[in-house]
């Protein structure tokens, strides 16, 4: 085998689900400059090690007045002279002088990481209202827009008609500029649940992103998206979301177990579905500074383990710089990310009622040479659990950790354990020789 083509191995197998922040969950559309770095900064000093590297700033940052996370409607939003929004100047001053979010970009990777940014599904109405140009076209923004595709709650933009002249023109321009950049993911949202009358859009936006010369991660929002289009999304994105905004409440967290089960028959090399971020530390920033998640310790455990053993992407929600201990603990978690990164072929074993409590079982095998095991106590109170092995068709003892309590475990017939209300366990195991 050639050196090359060891290499190439090497780097598809490092291929894992981003991990990274997201700042809507605590500015909504308000976020700016100063911001986005120092949580980049955090993120290099203290969870890049783990495997934490994508910093993306989320929708409407070309809006130079967005305060939280209701939207302006009709906002007069910053665009140039193609038709292309661009990031407002009062809120990034970096990107004076046309430099957009390039001089941010080259910062961030300057630390280690990458950049991503929000966008939304097809022109700026202001662009259309303008009739701006499209770059390398001799049409004009209202010549591509499709203006009865209106997003309901963010009338930024207007849909783009595939079919009219100029709109893979506009499409193309849009990525060559965001490649310029230096942007190396992008979440586009008002599209991953607009099935089918905005389908051939989705093809055409994602067939001039693969385009651009740069390679960047394509995220589709919102969710939920549509099961029976399951395949479309892995042949024109990376990652595609299976839920509404998630937020940090019990029900939406106890939901998510069956649109996990349902998709992660559909996890695999470069596409993976997206159960949303993770609603943990000081969110909902923009409206108090005294916000936190609603999620107890063993909730958000619960989620992590979830979201791990799916391999959903992992977009943290909270404010790094305000993470405490415990939060810290969760972030910092090296079995966890281990079993992240390596673990393959996931899925639920059962959801039934033991004892009268439900549980739900999960597995999955590593190409670390491990399988893991998750047990899921979604009832209200602690339970005390035994689980026969041969439940998961295992008839050997087993060795190995239990990933948050961090104990060591040997079982011979049965998983024996107690787990606390909405809380849950992962097991590292092995067969016992």
């Amino acid at each position: 085998m050639s050196e090359n083509l060891r290499n190439e191995i090497a780097a598809k197998k490092n291929m894992n689900p981003p991990m990274g922040w997201n700042s809507w969950d605590c500015y909504g559309a308000a976020v700016d400059e100063e911001t986005v770095r120092k949580n980049a900064d955090f993120m290099a000093e203290h969870l890049k090690e783990y495997g934490w590297e994508y910093i993306v700033v989320d929708i409407q940052w070309y809006e130079p007045f967005a305060t939280s996370n209701e939207y302006h409607p009709f906002a007069d939003l910053c665009v140039d002279e193609y038709s292309r929004v661009i990031p407002a100047e009062n809120r990034f001053p970096s990107s004076k002088g046309g430099k957009g979010f390039g001089p941010l970009a080259e910062y961030v990777h300057s630390l280690g990481l990458k950049f991503g940014i929000h966008i939304m599904r097809g022109i700026p109405r202001t662009a259309v209202h303008q009739n701006l140009k499209i770059k390398n076209s001799t049409k004009t923004a209202r010549d591509v827009a499709k203006t009865n595709s209106i997003c309901y709650w963010n009338q930024d933009m207007y849909g783009v008609n595939p079919d009219n002249e100029g709109a893979r023109e506009y499409y193309e321009s849009i990525f060559e500029l965001y490649a310029s950049w230096g942007v190396d993911f992008i979440k586009c949202d008002d599209i991953c649940r607009e099935l089918p009358h905005e389908e051939s859009e989705m093809i055409l936006l994602s067939e001039c992103l693969k385009n651009c010369g740069r390679d960047m991660i394509l995220s589709l929002s919102p969710g939920p998206a549509l099961l029976e289009k399951a395949e479309l999304y892995k042949q024109t994105a990376n990652m595609w979301r299976i839920t509404d905004d998630f937020w940090d409440d019990w029900k939406l967290l106890y939901n998510m177990f069956e649109r996990a089960e349902k998709w992660s028959i559909h996890t695999g090399f470069m596409h993976w579905p997206d159960a949303d971020m993770l609603p943990i530390g000081a969110i909902r920033q923009c409206y108090d500074e005294n916000n936190r998640t609603k999620f107890t310790k063993d909730e958000i455990r619960t989620m992590m383990s979830l979201w791990c053993m799916m391999r959903s992407p992992l977009m943290i929600g909270g404010e790094l710089t305000k993470m405490d201990e415990f939060d810290m603990s969760v972030l910092q978690n090296r079995e966890l990310f281990d079993m992240f990164k390596n673990i393959r072929h996931s899925h639920q074993v059962f959801r039934k009622e033991i004892d009268g409590n439900e549980v739900v079982a999960w597995i999955g095998t590593a190409n670390n040479g491990n399988d893991y095991i998750g047990l899921f106590n979604l009832s209200d109170k602690d339970i005390s659990l035994s689980v026969p092995l041969s439940e998961f068709e295992i008839f050997e003892p087993v060795k190995g950790t239990e990933i948050w309590t961090e104990n060591s475990i040997r079982y011979d017939l049965s998983i024996v354990d107690n787990i606390p209300a909405h809380g849950s366990r992962v097991y590292k195991i092995s067969i016992w020789e």
